[in-house]
């Protein structure tokens, strides 16, 4: 999996990480509130091994992402940790945090 160099570039190519098998029977909402440069609002939708992806926001959605836009850049190339972003208030995650730990197996970060 290739390293991303915007969060841009990270929804445009979305579907290249994902991994349908470890989708099914998910059903959920993520959206994602990117800040700073290069930031902004995208909701990815997952419906039973479905990825779809689009800018702005949805009402009530599963969980939350607030990140800055350059540390969600190293989250998704994997240079920093989910969990350690967590707990160094770098990444606020809302709604479903067992949702959120899920996620990690059907969009995963990429690999170093």
């Amino acid at each position: 999996m290739r390293k991303i160099s915007s969060c841009k570039e990270y929804f445009d190519t979305v579907h290249e990480r994902f991994v349908p098998e470890q989708a099914q029977g998910v059903n959920a909402t993520f959206l994602y509130e990117l800040e700073g440069e290069g930031g902004g609002t995208w909701t990815v939708k997952i419906a039973d091994g479905q990825l779809s992806v689009e800018p702005g926001t949805v009402p009530e959605p599963t969980v939350t992402y607030k990140i800055k836009a350059k540390d969600y850049v190293d989250l998704a190339n994997g240079d920093l940790n989910g969990a350690k972003a967590f707990l160094m208030r770098k990444l606020k995650v809302g709604g479903s945090i067992q949702m959120a730990q899920k996620m990690n197996k059907f969009l995963p970060p990429a690999s170093n």
